[in-house]
């Protein structure tokens, strides 16, 4: 078991003694959680091959799963990048450093391991003042997929990193909470039209409005574990707790009247049931451990709290959760993706 050192430090006042060690972790081939502004990332020096296979040992990672790249300067991606298209230009422009992913074609100095063998690599410049600084003072660029065991919920905060991962790492920079709450958008800028093979915090109508058309890969929606993913988040389940997670869509009343009935079907056969509602339908529901994600006319709210509120299931010791359906639209897009990944695709459907 690894001695992880653990450094509290406010993203506010960021004092730069506190992050020496982990630079130097870094820099000499170690591991590092650290806060983004999406999830908190688990970083090893993307141009070490050796120290990114402690990644995929901490995380318990398929191999095969591509690991973002992430850098703090324009400058960094001369070397990674084979060509920086026009398209990519526009959207580094408009969303760098924010929570945007983009595939470029590959150089030869980013390892094998880093893609899973294919000619692509997918690079985002984080917004996050610890994130920026904790990159510069390691002069490397910094493969980081989120900081949890695979498969599992992504961690929005500090202590769900340290539940994950202490132990495993060499060190964890605990730096309060994420506020997109959901990993970054990615978009392939490797053909012609562009194609999102990730929903996250740049909506698809965001990304319309800088560059025109835009595709969605169809293994977004629908479950292709056989595909080559491009893409970390495209191939396998992701995101679930340790209880079983079924989504009901539809109409929002049909639904909230469903859920009742489901709750008292599994309650009668001794099941501990979990609800996961938004403030709205928060009310309707009695008598279960009942979580909102926020609120519906507050997408971002809900973005934000969904991987919290997936792991405090975790906490209460439910065996079942039922969760509502988001309209997918806007944001509601991302957030739909990672509740029907955690639900491993079991959605049920009422209504017309």
């Amino acid at each position: 078991m690894i001695q992880t050192k653990i450094f509290e430090i406010d993203p506010e006042n960021i004092q730069k003694d506190g992050l020496v060690f982990a630079a130097e972790t870094l820099k000499n081939g170690g591991t590092v959680a650290f806060p983004t502004e999406t999830v908190y990332g688990l970083g090893a020096n993307a141009l070490d091959q050796e120290a990114v296979k402690k990644i995929f040992e901490a995380k318990g990672r398929p191999s095969d799963n591509p690991l973002i790249v992430h850098i703090a300067k324009l400058e960094d991606l001369k070397y990674l990048v084979k060509e920086i298209p026009q398209n990519a230009k526009k959207l580094m422009a408009r969303f760098w450093p924010g929570p945007l992913t983009i595939i470029f074609k590959r150089s030869l100095k980013v390892p094998d391991i880093i893609t899973a063998g294919l000619d692509t690599v997918a690079i985002r410049m984080p917004s996050h003042p610890i994130a920026k600084t904790l990159i510069q003072m390691a002069g490397v660029p910094i493969a980081a997929p989120s900081a949890n065991l695979s498969g599992k919920p992504s961690p929005t905060q500090g202590e769900h990193v340290i539940k994950d991962l202490k132990g495993k790492v060499d060190a964890i920079i605990s730096g309060g909470s994420c506020n997109v709450g959901l990993e970054s958008t990615v978009v392939d800028v490797t053909e012609d039209v562009p194609m999102i093979l990730r929903p996250g915090g740049v909506t698809k109508e965001q990304l319309e409005e800088v560059l025109g058309q835009v595709k969605v890969d169809k293994a977004i929606e629908e479950g292709h574990e056989h595909l080559i993913p491009k893409s970390p988040g495209m191939k396998y389940t992701h995101y679930s707790p340790q209880a079983d997670v079924v989504i009901i869509s539809g109409n929002i009343d049909e639904v909230v009247e469903h859920i009742k009935k489901l709750k008292e079907e599994k309650e009668n056969k001794g099941f501990r049931v979990g609800i996961m509602c938004t403030d709205e339908t928060k009310e309707n529901y009695k008598d279960a451990v009942i979580l909102s994600m926020g609120s519906r006319k507050n997408l971002a709210s809900i973005a934000n709290n969904l991987f919290a509120v997936l792991r405090r299931f975790d906490e209460e010791g439910v065996d079942i959760i039922f969760a509502e359906s988001i309209e997918q639209k806007f944001l509601g897009h991302a957030v739909m993706n990672r509740m029907v990944k955690a639900a491993g695709y079991n959605v049920i459907k009422i209504g017309g």
